[in-house]
């Protein structure tokens, strides 16, 4: 640990990829303390979407330092992932006027399809440039990307996996961790939920408690960043030498550019 903040307290390292969270003690208070959190923290404190803001000050080396409150709870399983309650959560954020405001105010990014495009094929390896799949994926997701662009942009979390969502001992539900909070089109946030912890027959379901109309052009939407982030992320698993997720991947995109009818019900 290489800051301080007022004597007495008791810093205890917390899980996170980071290092940056640690659990604060001091005789009966306990908080949830980070370093360098986005700025945006403080909206969605207001709008109950995560744990109370407490207090932030800039400590000695001229990190900033936030403190929530500290909250007993558990992340979703991977089942109460599809919840009618985590779609609501999700639509709330995105239909947000205030938090959209709020992150454009404090310098949020504006992430564009071209530009998603553009991270793919950057430094991209011979292997995946010259596989026929992704070749074929990647040519129609470059047709369809002006389409893709007429959107306006919402509040985004950027990385909606599992272990970012909090159900706390009184069944509040948050959604944590906005380092990668972004302005995107929403489908960016609901394609990576939908394909990894939403049966493809309950696709239109969990959109109706998402509480938006199920359109054609929607769909469309839900399918290009679909692909675009199994791309992103075959490539990123490529990198890392992690062949078997890649493959994984590999199937999923194949699965998503085949499939015709992820939107029926059955």
């Amino acid at each position: 640990m290489d800051f301080e903040i007022d004597s007495g307290w008791k810093l205890h390292p917390v899980g996170g990829d980071t290092g940056q969270a640690y659990m604060g003690t001091r005789a009966e208070e306990k908080l949830f303390l980070k370093r360098n959190s986005s700025p945006f923290l403080a909206a969605l404190s207001v709008e109950g979407i995560t744990p109370r803001l407490m207090w932030t000050k800039r400590i000695g080396n001229g990190d900033v330092l936030t403190a929530q409150e500290w909250l007993n709870g558990r992340v979703l399983t991977k089942k109460e992932m599809s919840s009618p309650e985590v779609a609501k959560l999700i639509g709330r954020i995105h239909n947000s006027a205030t938090l959209r405001r709020m992150l454009a105010r404090v310098g949020g990014e504006v992430v564009t399809p071209k530009q998603l495009i553009q991270k793919y094929e950057e430094k991209l390896s011979l292997d995946l440039q010259d596989h026929p799949l992704l070749s074929v994926i990647l040519k129609k997701l470059k047709s369809e990307v002006d389409l893709m662009s007429t959107v306006e942009t919402k509040v985004c979390h950027g990385d909606i996996y599992r272990k970012n969502w909090l159900l706390s001992d009184q069944n509040r539900l948050y959604l944590v961790d906005w380092d990668s909070a972004m302005l995107c089109d929403p489908a960016m946030d609901v394609s990576m939920l939908l394909c990894q912890y939403v049966s493809k027959d309950s696709w239109v379901d969990w959109l109706e408690h998402y509480d938006t109309e199920v359109t054609e052009e929607l769909k469309s939407r839900i399918v290009w960043y679909a692909l675009m982030n199994y791309l992103l992320e075959t490539k990123k698993h490529h990198q890392d030498t992690w062949f078997h997720e890649m493959n994984k991947d590999i199937i999923m995109l194949q699965s998503l550019y085949q499939g015709k009818n992820f939107f029926e019900k059955r």
